[in-house]
């Protein structure tokens, strides 16, 4: 379940007193659910991730890098249809502010602290509802 990698990466933030972690955002089966029709970019949030994202949206604390495989073309729709909805990322498929140094190589695989991907084990329908109560329980003084 992704409670476990969200409570040890609040559990990092305070023992290595970081100031940010990086989380990556899959679309399709995580945020949105597939609606599988060529030419039209799916719109039906799943329960909560709506608010869930936006309440990330709002932390300073919390980098959100969307992580998907839509075309150019679709991942402008989704910035701008996110954005209509108050849900903001920071980068799209990489992160550059970690680079390559004493933590690993990211040359090729960027660094991420979370990953909410249905393909990693993630489940719309549920987690969403985990992560609200991880968030109220780590409540951050870090909100725009």
């Amino acid at each position: 379940m992704i409670t476990r990698a969200i409570e040890n990466c609040f559990r990092n933030v305070r023992e290595k007193n970081w100031d940010k972690t990086y989380w990556a955002f899959d679309i399709h089966g995580t945020i949105l659910k597939p609606n599988y029709q060529a030419n039209a970019i799916s719109t039906e949030f799943y329960p909560l991730a709506k608010e869930v994202m936006q309440m990330l949206s709002k932390r300073t604390d919390i980098v959100r890098i969307l992580y998907t495989c839509s075309y150019p073309h679709e991942i402008e729709q989704y910035i701008e249809y996110f954005a209509k909805h108050g849900i903001h990322f920071d980068h799209i498929n990489k992160n550059p502010e970690v680079a390559c140094g004493a933590y690993g190589y990211y040359e090729d695989k960027f660094y991420f602290n979370v990953l909410l991907d249905d393909k990693a084990g993630f489940d719309g329908e549920t987690d969403w509802t985990a992560i609200k109560n991880l968030l109220h329980k780590n409540e951050a003084v870090h909100e725009v």
